[in-house]
């Protein structure tokens, strides 16, 4: 018994600590797969008479808010827990809160394969994307290991003396909370998402070559005689004639679900304040350099002076640069009176951003829509070596290009004269 109970310890406390690193990669990315889950909670709470839904929405919504120290603490708690086990260190504590968790993350993947609106639950990260099928019963099987850990936690003797086991939860707490920081701060380690460097943008927006669309069948419904008919478009009726038959409804129901049909990257669109779409115009630049920021929830101040370091090689080499956010106007407001107030800003989705940018702001430096490298705020002034690299380009003025949203150009140009 003694073998097993131990040989259950490894597995259980190894795939916590792998499951919490794999998501410390990227704390940000769960706290996005957070606000999926809380988002589509509320919606359906909105619709319910359940007596506690508004408790619930309020609830839902806080936890909204806050899905990113969320993110952080489960990650910490995960690897803490799992070397916690490893270690034998205070099972009895340990061995309710990892039962407690498993619980609730068997509900999580459990509601994520139910209802069919995940493909993805986020348990190892966008590293190692898994199917909510297989999260759920790997999360089923954890249960039942930890069930059977709990049942015999007594037994479970710790592996070093009481002030080492206190040394090396100190260090791993640390540890936990650490390299979360510096993905926060720097960029993940490992780079999972189709914009990472080296990936050629506008065939990451293409459809997958084995992509095998949704099957559909088109039902269509009439009124005949007062009442309602419903008949598909290959099985029209005999007497058919728009003299009978009065047109009500269309309806596309979906009885096959394709596979691997949608582009790594979709929704990918930049404009301005005029909504011209300039996406293709910019990706097909020899040269550029896009600032992506969400919504300037990282002071200005805080990154200027690293951005300048580089803004300034930026514009002898004749590199177009622009920032992309999800609000025009915010931005214009953070960045009037500061040297970047003349940079052309252009809008796009806000969940293209986040998948671009695991840090606000975050920069590119594209060759024809390839992903040359990319820097974290923190390490603007890193960029500066890989500018000096390229050759000079060709002024705008000094060659044919289409236009990039000519309204912001003249917009800024009268901004940066001012």
């Amino acid at each position: 018994m003694k073998a097993i109970i131990n040989i259950t310890r490894i597995i259980v406390g190894v795939l916590f600590i792998f499951s919490g690193l794999v998501k410390a990669n990227d704390p940000l990315g769960l706290s996005y797969k957070m606000q999926e889950f809380f988002e589509i909670w509320n919606e359906g709470l909105m619709k319910s008479s359940f007596f506690l839904a508004h408790t619930l929405v309020n609830l839902f919504d806080f936890f909204h808010s806050h899905s990113l120290a969320l993110s952080v603490i489960m990650i910490a708690f995960e690897i803490i827990a799992g070397v916690a086990l490893l270690l034998g260190w205070r099972m009895k504590l340990f061995s309710w809160l990892l039962l407690l968790l498993i619980i609730f993350f068997t509900f999580l993947t459990g509601y994520a394969f139910l209802s069919g609106k995940f493909k993805n639950c986020g348990c190892f990260g966008d590293c190692l994307p898994i199917t909510p099928l297989t999260s759920f019963l790997k999360d089923v099987l954890l249960t039942l290991l930890i069930f059977f850990l709990f049942y015999h936690r007594n037994k479970i003797k710790p592996l070093f003396a009481a002030k080492t086991s206190i040394i090396a939860m100190l260090v791993i707490t640390v540890f936990s909370f650490g390299i979360q920081w510096y993905a926060l701060s720097y960029l993940p380690f490992k780079d999972c998402l189709p914009f990472k460097v080296g990936n050629n943008i506008p065939e990451q927006m293409k459809m997958p070559a084995n992509a095998i669309p949704d099957s559909t069948v088109i039902t269509f419904i009439y009124q005949k005689d007062g009442k309602n008919v419903e008949f598909t478009a290959d099985k029209f009726p005999a007497d058919f004639s728009a003299d009978k038959y009065k047109y009500i409804d269309r309806v596309d129901k979906v009885i096959r679900k394709g596979i691997n049909n949608e582009p790594p990257i979709k929704g990918l669109s930049f404009s301005g304040i005029t909504d011209e779409d300039s996406t293709m115009t910019i990706l097909n630049e020899p040269y550029s350099v896009l600032l992506f920021d969400e919504n300037f929830e990282t002071p200005v101040k805080d990154w200027q002076n690293g951005f300048l370091k580089v803004y300034g090689e930026i514009k002898k080499k004749n590199i177009p640069v622009y920032i992309i956010t999800t609000a025009i106007d915010a931005a214009r407001k953070n960045l009037d009176n500061t040297a970047l107030s003349g940079i052309p800003v252009l809008k796009c989705d806000y969940t293209v951003i986040r998948t671009a940018a695991r840090t606000k702001p975050a920069m590119y430096l594209l060759k024809e829509g390839t992903v040359l490298n990319k820097w974290s705020y923190k390490r603007f002034a890193d960029a500066v070596p890989d500018l000096e690299a390229i050759p000079s380009q060709p002024r705008k003025e000094d060659i044919a290009m289409p236009p990039i949203d000519q309204k912001i150009q003249n917009t800024d140009s009268v901004n940066h004269q001012q």
